[in-house]
C-alpha cells in the first residue's frame, strides 16, 4: 500500500461520497485544484441526476395510469370480470323528469247524452216536420229479407173518422189531434199501420191502456189495393212509443179469415208494427242530436 506525504493512506476521491478528499494534479503539493476533474465530475453528477428524475416520472406516470384503471373498473363493474355493476343508484333514488312541475287539471266530464225519447214525448219539444211520406218514406221498405210495396196513404184531423169499433171513442177521450195511414201489400196479404198523435206521452199511453179487442183502425184501400178487413176476420196490434199511439191491421186481400195458423200475416203486421217504431225512435234520435250540435 502507497502512502501520501502526510503520513496517513491516500483516499481514492468519489464524486458521490461526502467529505472523500480529491486528488490533485500529480500529487503534488500545490493547492490549485484540478479545474477540468472538477467540470468532469459536475457534469456526471448533472447526468445521473437528469436519469434520475426522468425514472422517477415513468414511474409516476405508471402509478397515475394504473390508479386511473382501477378507477375505471370499479366504476363499469366487478373488477374480476363478473359484469355485475357495482354500485348503481337504485329506481327511488334516479331522477325523472325535467324538475319541472307537472300541469294539472280539474277533472271534467262529458254532460250525459240526450234521451231521444223525451224529443218524441212533447209537442213542445217535438217540432220537427211529419207526415205519412216523412214516417213512411220510398215506395217500399224491407224487413230482413223481406220486401212490402208501398201503397196509398192517407193523414186527417178527424181522428174517429179512422178508426173502427171502440178506437174512435178511445182516441177522442185522449185528446188525439191527428192520425196517418199507411198500407203496404206482399203475396196477397194487406196490412194497414195508423198513427194516433198526442199531445204528450202520457195522453199516448193512456189511449194504448184504454183499447180493447174492438179497438180497430180502419184499413186503407186504394192505389190498387182492393178493400180488405172490412167484414173479414183480421188480425190487429197496438202499442205506443212516446206521444204516439200505433195500430196494425192485417188481412188478406181475398176477404179470407185469418186464423192462428196464418203466420204470415202476423209476420207481416209484426214487421210494419216493428218499423213504425224504428220510424219513431229515429225521428227522436235527429232531433237529440239536432239539439247538441245546434
Amino acid at each position: 500500500m502507497s502512502y501520501g506525504q502526510q503520513g496517513g493512506p491516500q483516499s481514492q476521491w468519489d464524486p458521490w461520497t461526502p467529505q472523500s478528499q480529491q486528488p490533485w494534479n500529480g500529487g503534488n503539493t500545490d493547492e490549485t485544484p484540478d479545474w477540468a476533474a472538477l467540470a468532469e465530475a459536475s457534469e456526471t453528477r448533472a447526468k445521473r441526476r437528469r436519469l434520475f428524475f426522468i425514472g422517477g416520472g415513468a414511474l409516476a406516470t405508471l402509478a397515475i395510469g394504473t390508479a386511473v384503471a382501477m378507477a375505471v373498473v370499479s366504476a363499469n363493474g366487478d373488477p374480476e370480470g363478473s359484469g355485475k355493476p357495482a354500485s348503481l343508484p337504485t329506481s327511488a333514488n334516479i331522477p325523472s323528469g325535467t324538475g319541472t312541475a307537472e300541469p294539472s287539471f280539474e277533472p271534467t266530464s262529458a254532460p250525459p247524452p240526450l234521451d231521444p225519447k223525451e224529443f218524441v214525448s212533447d209537442k213542445s219539444k217535438d217540432t220537427a216536420p211529419i207526415g205519412p211520406g216523412i214516417l213512411f218514406p220510398g215506395t217500399q221498405l224491407t224487413m230482413g229479407s223481406t220486401v212490402y210495396k208501398k201503397g196509398p196513404t192517407a193523414d186527417t184531423r178527424s181522428c174517429a173518422a179512422a178508426a173502427k169499433g171502440t178506437l174512435a171513442k178511445v182516441l177522442t177521450d185522449n185528446g188525439c189531434t191527428r192520425l196517418m195511414r199507411v198500407t203496404y201489400t206482399k203475396d196477397g196479404m194487406a196490412v194497414t199501420v195508423g198513427v194516433a198523435v198526442f199531445d204528450s206521452e202520457a195522453q199516448a199511453v193512456k189511449a194504448k191502456k184504454g183499447t180493447d179487442k174492438k179497438s180497430i183502425v180502419a184499413s186503407l184501400a186504394g192505389d190498387g189495393v182492393k178493400a180488405f178487413c172490412n167484414s173479414a176476420v183480421c188480425r190487429s196490434t197496438t202499442n205506443s212509443y212516446g206521444r204516439y199511439a200505433y195500430f196494425t191491421i192485417a188481412g188478406f186481400t181475398n176477404g179470407k179469415d185469418v186464423t192462428e195458423k196464418d203466420t204470415a200475416v202476423f209476420t207481416t203486421g209484426d214487421d210494419l208494427g216493428e218499423f213504425t217504431f224504428r220510424q219513431i225512435r229515429r225521428r227522436g234520435e235527429a232531433q237529440a242530436s239536432a239539439a247538441v250540435n245546434g
